[in-house]
């Protein structure tokens, strides 16, 4: 056997070689490998993976903590201060510094671990032959020589040349672009062929559109393909309404800081105070104002939320997604397992009078137990039914598999002791088994296809579908045998007769329909069964049904027509695959914040054109790959658990932004206003930042704080104009207190530059503690209990706050002992400063919610229910 990595470090033209060959060089077999072969292997080789997130998982999240420009800044002045002499205060700075960035990191870490075993839980499996059977295995342990069997809605595991294939075609526009599928079949191409041309090869990350295959894997993991550009292809989600909300906070704080820091700086180096110790004072303003543990508060929240999401039933892939989840305001899915059961049954097998017909089911099993594609519930429903004793009589010759453009599915078979004719028997939609139809079945003869029979088949298939059953036709051809079968055979049949299935619907959908509504969140159908089928399931389930678009009118209207009726549709029906990514696409265009549900092939682009694809755990590759949340069971009370849960994880973030933009911003511009009258610095560098490190505290148990009820009946999205609006109204509140606190200290108490810093340290950090209660609640306070972690870490804060004055080491920061006068002054301004906050809060409340009710598009602002 060659060796399989030297194969990989010459970049050797495998496509160019025959089959056989490289069965022969890499030591397989028809068989595949044995279990002891491919353990070796995966020893020698390595796993079949091409991202390798866990590897240095906690070294980036580390370095993460120190990106941020003013943390690094901050460090080079503490440096300029060792320079100068003031060693003790620059040790005390990077010291705080060094704590602040440990207590992030090990939170953020810790929500990192928290994500990578989730991720593990839906790994992509995939089927090998292994000791001569097929075996599934997770694709992390394909290794080169494993003979990989694929079929529709498979993602192709490793790099490889097609042993056999049959009507087999790949989607290949993770690699090459190319939008339409790709045919593939045995053979070799010239040695120089690119990658768009080697017809005999599949390669890692595409998927399988249609057909099946045997492939031998000959490369995997890091020498595949894919990981060759793997930086260039790797799937770049559009940017979701949340992420870009963060964004544009972060500018505003940014420039914020900026502006800060820059005038600051300047107008104390006009007053002559000393260069280092104006530079470390306007650096600390900016970090006292920057919300510097967003980033770990948004990692918490989101892992929380994805571990208790998955104790409901409910998988993550992409974090991101769980606040658009939350967000979410309206949910399309198709019907089947959703709606209804998803347990189809086969109720009656009819000839083409309506008469039950043995001879029909027996075809019918045979169509369905011989096809070797795509795996189905109706064929799951065929074959669950006892065999009748004359379907042992055939053997399979060939399959024509099914496809979403014929929708049809066709086994040729060959009676024993009968070798001189084949038998076709072809099972699909009504429309699409009629149309390659010349004559209809009665009793054993054949008869001519008349208009008159047309019509009568289409009045039964409408009854039928009115009461709810989903319908099939069936046809036959019997010819002389062919050496291959292709789609061209498809043609002169004789329609047999019907097959009925019926999916009962879901016990207590019509109650989580509601839930759904309650929460205000709407549900549209779309599905590729018939208008009569859905309509009836609709009327069923308390589902609107009064306006209805079908596959047919869609592929007649514009893009800017179909914006405008969408909104307005209750049922999407007789809908091709490729119209579900034009519907989702037209609702997101109409401000809907939608998530879709689908767990087929054609349903990968749809769920990649959602703002959440939803998927289910027994979804096909392409499905669950395309996906951002999957369900261990399909149902809507599930979904409801994981809605709840998104909602939460917005709320309690938007809470550290609140805090953020309250009393932090407040007391940073006071002091930099105050820093320009006073003859002393209202606070020293390391008193700041020591200050931001104890107020930070309690907010690293805001991921775990308890949710207002209120807070996730509607959904709720971003708006940037709320958070600017409820900066400048709490701040200016805090800058009121703020001053009051100065001018006390000053003119009332007298008090030293140092009394004043110890002071005002104290009165700074109690009322941002205080606010941390008035704003993580949209009611009264003292109405909504905050979490116990939460309630335990503001108090210890605010003990802290208050004995540290008194502390030994106090002189380390440069704070004396506080007068009892002055301290009580500091408590009672902090009394009427939480008060006063919790007024605000209620008049900004009712302003911003009459602001909004005049908005003409309140769909795209933070929804409140009043």
């Amino acid at each position: 056997m060659r060796s399989l990595a030297l194969d990989a470090r010459e970049g050797g033209t495998y496509w160019a070689t025959p089959a056989a060959d490289l069965m022969a060089e890499y030591g397989s077999r028809a068989t595949g490998l044995s279990s002891r072969e491919a353990h070796e292997r995966l020893a020698r080789y390595g796993r079949n993976s091409v991202a390798r997130r866990d590897r240095f998982l906690a070294l980036s999240v580390l370095l993460r903590q120190f990106r941020s420009p003013l943390v690094l800044i901050l460090v080079f002045a503490a440096g300029m201060s060792v320079l100068v002499g003031e060693r003790h205060d620059a040790i005390i700075i990077i010291l705080i510094v060094l704590i602040s960035c440990a207590l992030s990191f090990m939170q953020e870490y810790r929500a990192s671990r928290a994500v990578e075993a989730l991720r593990k839980r839906i790994a992509q499996k995939s089927t090998v032959l292994r000791d001569g059977a097929p075996k599934v295995i997770p694709a992390l342990e394909v290794v080169p020589g494993d003979i990989i069997q694929l079929s529709a809605g498979n993602l192709v595991p490793a790099d490889g040349i097609i042993l056999e294939a049959r009507d087999f075609n790949v989607s290949e526009a993770a690699l090459t672009g190319e939008a339409f599928p790709v045919a593939k079949s045995p053979g070799t191409v010239e040695p120089g062929a690119p990658l768009a041309r080697r017809s005999n090869a599949v390669f890692t990350g595409t998927s399988v559109r249609s057909g099946t295959a045997s492939v031998i894997a000959i490369r995997t993991g890091d020498t595949t393909e894919f990981a060759a550009i793997a930086s260039a292809i790797e799937r770049r989600s559009p940017e979701t309404e949340f992420a870009r909300g963060i964004r544009r906070f972060g500018y505003l704080m940014s420039e914020i800081m900026l502006v800060i820091v820059i005038l600051v700086f300047f107008a104390n180096l006009l007053l002559q105070r000393e260069p280092i110790d104006s530079l470390l004072f306007s650096i600390a303003l900016a970090v006292g104002l920057s919300p510097e543990l967003l980033p770990a508060i948004i990692s918490i929240t989101l892992a929380r939320g994805a571990t208790t999401m998955a104790q409901s039933g409910v998988l993550v892939r992409r974090l991101e997604a769980i606040e658009n989840l939350g967000s979410m305001n309206l949910l399309c899915t198709d019907k089947t397992g959703t709606l209804t059961e998803g347990v189809v049954h086969l109720d009656a097998c009819l000839d083409v009078s309506g008469a039950p017909s043995p001879t029909v089911y027996m075809w019918a099993r045979l169509n369905a137990s011989m096809q070797t594609g795509l795996q189905n519930p109706l064929d799951e429903a065929i074959v669950a039914i006892d065999a009748p004793p004359s379907s042992s009589l055939y053997s399979k010759v060939d399959e024509i598999p099914y496809d979403f453009v014929r929708k049809r599915l066709s086994v040729v078979v060959r009676k024993d002791g009968d070798s001189d004719r084949d038998l076709l028997i072809c099972k699909g939609a009504i429309e699409n088994v009629l149309a390659v139809c010349s004559s209809v079945l009665n009793g054993d003869a054949a008869a001519p296809f008349t208009d008159t029979q047309r019509q009568a088949i289409d009045e039964k298939f409408r009854f039928w579908s009115g009461e709810g059953y989903r319908v099939l036709g069936l046809a036959v051809r019997k010819m002389a045998p062919l050496l291959a079968y292709g789609r061209q055979q498809e043609e002169g049949l004789c329609f047999a007769g019907f097959l009925l299935f019926l999916d009962p619907p879901k016990a207590g959908i019509g109650e989580s329909l509601k839930a759904l509504a309650k929460r205000g969140i709407d549900l549209k159908m779309i599905t590729g069964d018939n208008r009569h089928v859905a309509v009836h399931l609709a009327n069923t389930i308390g589902l609107r049904s009064s306006q209805i678009l079908t596959g047919e009118d869609l592929s007649k209207i514009t893009r800017d027509s179909l914006f405008a009726r969408a909104p307005d549709i209750d049922l999407f029906v007789e809908i091709d695959p490729n119209q579900k990514e034009r519907v989702i696409e037209a609702l997101r265009r109409a401000g809907h914040v939608v998530g879709y549900l689908g767990d087929g092939i054609n349903d990968a682009p749809a769920l990649h054109q959602a703002d959440v694809g939803i998927t289910v755990d027994g979804a096909v590759d392409v499905a669950r790959e395309a996906a951002d949340i999957v369900l261990l069971r399909r149902d809507l009370n599930v979904l409801l658990r994981g809605i709840e849960e998104g909602r939460r994880s917005f709320a309690n973030t938007m809470k550290y932004i609140s805090i953020t933009t309250s009393a932090n911003f407040g007391n940073m511009i006071s002091m930099a206003f105050a820093s320009l009258f006073l003859p002393f610095l209202p606070l020293l560098a390391k008193q700041i930042l020591l200050n931001n490190l104890l107020s930070d505290v309690p907010a690293l148990a805001i991921a775990g704080d308890k949710v207002d009820r209120e807070e996730t009946r509607r959904p709720r999205r971003w708006d940037i104009g709320y958070v600017r609006g409820f900066m400048v109204s709490f701040g200016l509140v805090s800058s009121f207190f703020d001053f009051l606190t100065f001018a006390g200290l000053v003119l009332v108490a007298r008090a030293t530059p140092a009394t004043f810093q110890t002071a005002w340290f104290v009165e700074s950090l109690l009322t941002e503690l205080a606010i941390v209660l008035i704003v993580r609640t949209r009611s009264l306070f003292w109405r909504s209990r905050p979490g116990w972690l939460l309630s335990l870490l503001t108090l210890a804060t605010a003990v802290t706050a208050v004995i540290l004055p008194y502390a030994p080491f106090a002189d380390w920061f440069g704070f004396v002992p506080l007068p009892w006068p002055i301290m009580l002054g500091v408590l009672l301004i902090t009394a009427a400063y939480l008060m006063a906050s919790e007024a605000t809060k209620h008049w900004f409340n009712r302003w911003d919610s009459r602001v909004r009710s005049r908005s003409y598009y309140p769909e795209l602002v933070l929804e409140e229910e009043l």
